[in-house]
């Protein structure tokens, strides 16, 4: 679990890096060296599948950015400036967000330290965590609010700027649920009744499973993914299936994108891959919308589009999908040529999926 010395640590241990960062920099000044920088290649051809842990990971090829070039030399500056700025905002103990930090930029007395848009900023503060081996939670940095939230069987305490609070994720929250911080790390979980975790892609289905009362039925923690999960989302799945021992268990549309979805949670990404050990869980098991689900519940459906059926052909060699199970499911589904949604299990009554589908699917994956 998290606590207060260990994020002390964790915000000195990021200072500290910065520190050195610009050390490196300031040598290379001082001993009349060209400054450069060399960072890990983070592009898809260096992101390897690690089997033995079942995650994406960095590769070891690396690239050297150096001010020999005008193209360079910008890179750096921006680098410099944006190290200057996380460590003022940590002796602070300020933080901001992604978006904006790509303005304020724009208040930096070097024009050639500026941004040309938030995707460049995005990406040099990714280059700063391979550097230094440091998160950006962990330098204050956060992105726009993702809304995610969980509900269930769960007593946590959460560190605030207004001190502590102790936070029961079911009676003590709305049927929103409790929102996950930006930074699970600040959490400790302190007590809970959960026998396990389902991490749910709609927000319709999710409102469809606490409605239907199923979180305190089955001792389950909600996890509301929205769609593709945030760092935070997938942060604190991973914690609490770690630090509980609870298994977890991933429930998205019928779909190759969201086939997708699933795996970022149990295998990482890969614009994630270097800090898959932070944030996957190999351990993750899918309970569906399954192809075998469309066809032998006769699911409301959709005909797969062309780039439906080049993501499912990508995915038949994506390492993360290389099991029997996936290679029958993803052929099973281009030979039916559909996709469905979760919210079409709604055409058999709006509790099948609570009293039937769920119930019976985890029965036999045997989680309940």
């Amino acid at each position: 679990m998290s606590s207060d010395t260990d994020i002390t640590t964790d915000e000195q241990r990021a200072r500290e890096q910065l520190v050195r960062l610009s050390e490196r920099f300031y040598d290379q000044f001082a001993g009349g060296d060209v400054p450069s920088m060399e960072i890990p290649t983070r592009s898809k051809s260096n992101i390897v599948f690690d089997e033995d842990a079942g995650v994406w990971v960095l590769g070891d090829r690396h690239s050297t950015r150096s001010a020999n070039s005008v193209g360079g030399a910008k890179k750096l500056l921006k680098s410099i400036y944006a190290v200057e700025f996380l460590a003022n905002q940590l002796d602070e103990d300020r933080s901001s967000t992604l978006r904006e930090l790509y303005y304020l930029s724009e208040s930096w007395d070097n024009e050639y330290a500026q941004f040309n848009d938030q995707d460049e900023s995005n990406q040099l503060i990714e280059d700063l965590e391979v550097v230094s081996g440091v998160t950006r939670e962990d330098f204050h940095m956060r992105p726009e609010e993702s809304g995610a939230t969980l509900m269930g069987p769960l007593e946590l305490r959460e560190q605030t700027r207004r001190g502590d609070r102790v936070i029961h994720c079911q009676e003590d929250v709305g049927e929103g649920g409790y929102q996950i911080p930006n930074n699970p790390d600040t959490i400790d979980f302190l007590d809970h009744d959960a026998d396990f975790i389902l991490c749910v892609e709609t927000g319709g289905m999710r409102d469809r499973l606490v409605e239907n009362g199923f979180d305190t039925d089955y001792n389950t923690i909600v996890v509301h993914l929205k769609g593709q999960p945030a760092r935070a989302t997938r942060r604190i799945t991973k914690r609490l299936h770690d630090e509980l021992d609870l298994p977890v268990v991933v429930f998205t549309d019928g779909d190759p994108w969201s086939y997708r979805i699933y795996g970022s949670v149990a295998y990482g990404s890969i614009k994630s891959a270097h800090l898959s050990e932070y944030l996957a869980t190999p351990a993750a098991k899918f309970v569906g919308i399954r192809p075998q689900d469309i066809r032998e519940y006769d699911l409301p459906s959709d005909p797969l589009s062309d780039s439906d059926v080049n993501a499912l052909e990508s995915e038949l060699e994506d390492p993360r999908f290389k099991s029997d199970f996936w290679t029958e499911q993803i052929e099973l589904q281009l030979d039916i040529g559909k996709k469905s949604e979760q919210q079409a299990l709604a055409s058999r009554g709006l509790d099948f999926v609570t009293d039937e589908y769920l119930p019976t699917r985890l029965s036999e994956m045997g989680v309940i």
